[in-house]
């Protein structure tokens, strides 16, 4: 599949679900609320017959907290650390082609497993599941996994973006609307701090590494060392440099049109502290007594510097 296949087949997507009713572009499956735009029931409902691999590279994350950059980040640690020659690589680059449409565990047709057999090793694999949804294999092969967050506030105010960039919600639906369903966890992927009070049950995993979207965003260079040293990478210093630069929004954005229309919502602004511009008064003391309630006090909650990050 060429990149322009793939931004044509996006679009398409994009303008059928501009055709759908807003109530049913969305669906709820076991609990949980997922987009019909990328994802179906078939494929959550055999979920389980993926295959780990003890050398998969899996990204978990939720939405909006930087998974694309993130995502790309481990592609080319991938790529710098492989050390493949020309013809590999392309080679590589036509498979991992081929499953860029649905570049998450949970998205696209319940063959795609059949598919991602096919994928050399070693595999980057991301995906939004709650803890719970996660695949049994890769709990039983000990694959190691990068969870990602970000603050909740900026994660708020991207996630309402997309969904409207993308038509995931009724295109009237407002912010007001949109915070009061974050805060009470009626989003697709379902609530932003339940999925902070599972992970916390992971924090002495020893093949799971927590990070957040401030910490790169900040210190890009040290991240990414941390990072590569996690999954075993083997790459230069010099090579570390280069992926920055390389993965920074602007280089990023500059690739946005081979996700077609989609694009513009993929990467909007790349910033800490998007949130200032949009939060009102009250949505902000109601978001902090909402943090305080249910994560503040535990370790991920802490790493998360609500203080430094969401207080004016």
């Amino acid at each position: 599949m060429t990149q322009k296949q793939l931004s044509k087949i996006l679009d398409e997507r994009l303008e059928e679900n501009e055709k759908t009713a807003p109530s049913e572009r969305t669906f709820m499956y076991d609990g949980v609320l997922y987009p019909a735009m990328v994802c179906c029931p078939e494929t959550l409902k055999i979920i389980n017959t993926f295959r780990a691999r003890k050398d998969d590279i899996i990204l978990v994350s939720y939405p909006k907290t930087g998974s694309n950059w993130v995502g790309e980040i481990l592609t080319q640690l991938e790529i710098a650390s492989g050390k493949y020659d020309e013809d590999e690589q392309k080679q590589r680059q036509q498979i991992l082609q081929d499953m860029s449409l649905f570049p998450y565990l949970e998205f696209g047709d319940p063959e795609k497993f059949e598919r991602m057999e096919k994928l050399p090793s070693r595999r980057v694999i991301k995906t939004h599941l709650i803890l719970q949804k996660l695949p049994r294999s890769i709990f039983e092969k000990k694959a190691k996994m990068l969870v990602l967050f970000r603050n909740p506030k900026d994660t708020a105010v991207s996630f309402f973006h997309f969904a409207k960039g993308i038509n995931m919600n009724s295109d009237q639906k407002t912010w007001d609307e949109f915070f009061e369903e974050f805060i009470t966890g009626e989003v697709a992927y379902g609530s932003y701090f339940d999925h902070i009070n599972e992970w916390n049950n992971y924090l002495d995993d020893s093949n799971v590494f927590f990070i957040t979207y401030e910490e790169i965003k900040e210190n890009p260079v040290s991240e990414l060392k941390k990072i590569a040293k996690f999954f075993d990478f083997s790459v230069t210093e010099e090579e570390i440099e280069t992926i920055v630069k390389k993965t920074s929004f602007e280089s990023m954005k500059g690739t946005a049109g081979k996700f077609g229309k989609m694009g513009k919502a993929l990467f909007r602004k790349g910033i800490i502290g998007d949130w200032t511009s949009v939060f009102s008064e009250i949505q902000n003391e109601k978001m902090d007594r909402k943090f305080e309630e249910t994560v503040a006090k535990t370790k991920l909650g802490m790493k998360l510097k609500y203080e430094l990050y969401c207080k004016n």
